[in-house]
């Protein structure tokens, strides 16, 4: 393990920790899916994928797709098909071919690193197993952080079903205790946060609604999770609605500060 100076470990900036590579802080990572409540014998959503300044709108890059996985109502893997990248978004299809609810979407737990050597300041990103010989001995002002990120979508074919929801107790998780394809506007969300299996409370959450680049103001509403990690929601209107929250703290795998942060992006449909 590579030996770090007193003072040496610290938090690198919010932007490189949840940015994407070539992001900036501003930028926003989000899946959108073509609808989430469907019916039918063989339904199908399109799913398009992008890091953009504006939510929903395509104008920076598009979202990698090596990471994407569909898991079918019962648990099993499921597969993205017609897979594309262009220049400001990626897209795929996922066929719903079982009933209940499906969960599409990444989840990744890295490591970034600064340094300097030789009066340079040098940059690493990569995994745990490889920090060992990643970073040279005779490297200074080492500042480490693992940073763990998860961006999700859920889409139901007939009766919304649980099994999908259960949180795996790594990283920034939603426990839904409304589910989160049984949104609609009149009535209030109550989502629960969980951090590492455990409530994350006093966490800022971020939702905004589609179309803003169109409105003077964004809507964008700021929350707090209570001492359960409990938000509630009320929409203000019928549409898709990105959320994000991010934290500091939990379980690190190396010594290092470490960030956790929860996308996803939710329809509610009208009365």
């Amino acid at each position: 393990m590579i030996s770090v100076r007193r003072g040496a470990l610290a938090v690198l900036t919010a932007a490189a920790l949840l940015a994407v590579p070539a992001a900036a802080s501003a930028h926003r990572q989000w899946l959108l899916p073509s609808s989430t409540v469907l019916s039918g014998n063989d339904p199908w959503i399109t799913v398009d994928a992008a890091v953009s300044n504006e939510i929903f709108y395509f104008d920076h890059n598009p979202m990698r797709l090596d990471a994407i996985t569909v898991t079918a109502p019962d648990g099993a893997k499921g597969e993205i098909k017609n897979a594309t990248t262009g220049k400001f978004r990626s897209s795929f299809d996922v066929q719903l071919d079982k009933p209940g609810t499906y969960k599409i979407g990444t989840a990744s737990d890295g490591l970034t690193a600064s340094y300097k050597l030789n009066g340079e300041t040098k940059r690493w990103r990569g995994t745990a197993a490889e920090l060992a010989t990643a970073i040279p001995k005779e490297a200074t002002e080492v500042k480490l952080t693992q940073s763990a990120r998860r961006v999700e979508v859920f889409a139901t074919r007939g009766s919304p079903t649980k099994e999908v929801l259960k949180v795996t107790g790594q990283g920034l998780e939603l426990e839904p205790v409304t589910h989160p394809n049984d949104l609609v506007a009149s009535e209030p969300a109550v989502f629960k946060l969980m951090l590492d299996g455990k409530p994350a409370a006093g966490v800022q959450v971020d939702v905004v609604p589609s179309g803003n680049r169109y409105r003077a103001a964004t809507g964008e509403m700021k929350l707090v999770t209570d001492a359960q990690g409990v938000v509630t929601i009320k929409w203000p209107g019928a549409g898709m609605y990105w959320m994000e929250a991010t934290v500091r703290g939990g379980k690190a795998s190396v010594p290092a500060e470490r960030s956790a942060s929860y996308i996803a992006t939710l329809e509610v449909l009208p009365d």
